[in-house]
């Protein structure tokens, strides 16, 4: 199966709890003004990679405690992300992923494409929601704008509500990472 895919990150601390391998995924229907990453909108753009090939780059890297997907906007690309997805939770790799689309808006658009519910259930982290040029907030974790939330999915499914999750303090990442 193929993605289309605008880059790479593979150590980042921005994009996540702990060092993070990011993909960039290619597409965005959001066009959120001020974002940062106005070169993944174009839904032609980027490179075409097989799922394989991304896990097989992914599982070279040695010194990252999770795996990022961001954008564009993944959702667009539930179904290859999906079978991405589902290889790096069998190797219990911690998920986060980032969307334009509110948490809700998602579960709405899974009653439509299954392959969304099912990559919500894979993750553990979601940050929703589009970057507000007028929320921006440079002080914020992991986010742009203060509309955005970091999800906390792992938990949301337990209580059947929404869980948000925060980083006050670097333990708090180390808790995270000990979830898994």
């Amino acid at each position: 199966m193929k993605l289309r895919v605008a880059g790479f990150e593979k150590e980042s601390i921005v994009d996540g709890p702990g060092i993070r391998y990011v993909l960039f995924l290619q597409g965005c229907v959001h066009n959120c003004p001020g974002c940062h990453n106005p070169q993944t909108h174009s839904l032609d753009g980027g490179t075409e990679m097989d799922v394989i090939e991304v896990l097989m780059d992914i599982q070279k890297q040695r010194r990252v405690d999770g795996v990022t997907f961001s954008g564009g906007d993944p959702f667009l690309q539930a179904e290859p992300l999906l079978e991405l997805a589902k290889i790096l939770k069998k190797e219990a790799i911690h998920l986060t992923v980032y969307s334009g689309f509110t948490y809700e808006q998602l579960l709405e658009q899974g009653k439509k494409n299954a392959a969304i519910t099912e990559l919500l259930s894979l993750t553990d982290i979601l940050v929703d929601g589009p970057f507000i040029l007028e929320k921006k907030d440079l002080a914020l974790a992991f986010r742009g704008s203060s509309n955005q939330r970091l999800i906390d999915l792992v938990e949301t499914r337990k209580q059947g509500q929404v869980a948000l999750w925060t980083v006050s303090s670097e333990s708090e990442i180390v808790l995270v990472k000990n979830k898994e």
